[in-house]
């Protein structure tokens, strides 16, 4: 849920009707997340999915990565900008839920260009030698500080990282956090100020989203 959501829920709808519309395959994917899961807030936001794509189709990557599949919503934002010979590798490890985004991937325009993988992140990051142009990760809040130090050797000049709920509800403000999500997202959000091969930003969009950019 983001600020506007919970605080101004007019304003958030204000915000909805005037972003791009999303296409149809999207809507049916969205409704049937609601309908079918136990958890459909997990799934990325309207708002989210426009900045998702516009920020693909700016960059036309060949390779993306991203950690955190859900149903599939973000992964199909992505792939819309990949490059004709581009691919997106989308990692997740729920087993019960794979047949939903496997369902909507296999009936997109982009079939051939999704490697979904039931995989953990972790592992995947070490055996990997591939760099990506864009990374967007939302999944298993307490290795995110983990996740930037296993990325960053795949990244580029030019590379980009998305990373999802970093404002945490606003927990990130907490100063002693017992929650260790909480703590790692704040390492994180310190880790990504500090480092000099990046440039980022905490965009306040729907819960926070911390964009990175390599030099």
């Amino acid at each position: 849920m983001s600020f506007f959501e919970e605080k101004n829920p007019e304003m958030d709808r204000y915000l909805e009707a005037h972003a791009s519309s999303e296409s149809e395959i999207l809507k049916k994917l969205r409704r049937e997340t609601y309908q079918k899961t136990t958890q459909p807030h997990m799934i990325s936001g309207y708002q989210q999915g426009r900045l998702l794509t516009i920020i693909s189709q700016m960059l036309q990557p060949k390779s993306i990565l991203e950690i955190g599949t859900f149903t599939g919503y973000a992964t199909l934002c992505l792939a819309s900008g990949l490059a004709k010979d581009g691919k997106i590798t989308t990692l997740d490890v729920n087993e019960d839920l794979a047949y939903l985004p496997r369902k909507y991937f296999e009936s997109s325009e982009y079939a051939g260009q999704i490697d979904f993988k039931l995989q953990d992140a972790k592992e995947y990051l070490k055996e990997t030698d591939e760099f990506f142009d864009l990374i967007f990760v939302d999944a298993d809040k307490e290795n995110y500080a983990e996740y930037f130090r296993l990325i960053k050797p795949h990244t580029k000049s030019g590379t980009v990282i998305l990373f999802d709920n970093v404002l945490w509800y606003g927990k990130v403000l907490e100063e002693n956090p017992k929650l260790k999500s909480t703590q790692s997202i704040q390492e994180l959000n310190d880790l990504a100020a500090k480092d000099e091969d990046f440039e980022n930003l905490i965009l306040p969009l729907r819960d926070g989203v911390n964009f990175l950019r390599r030099k």
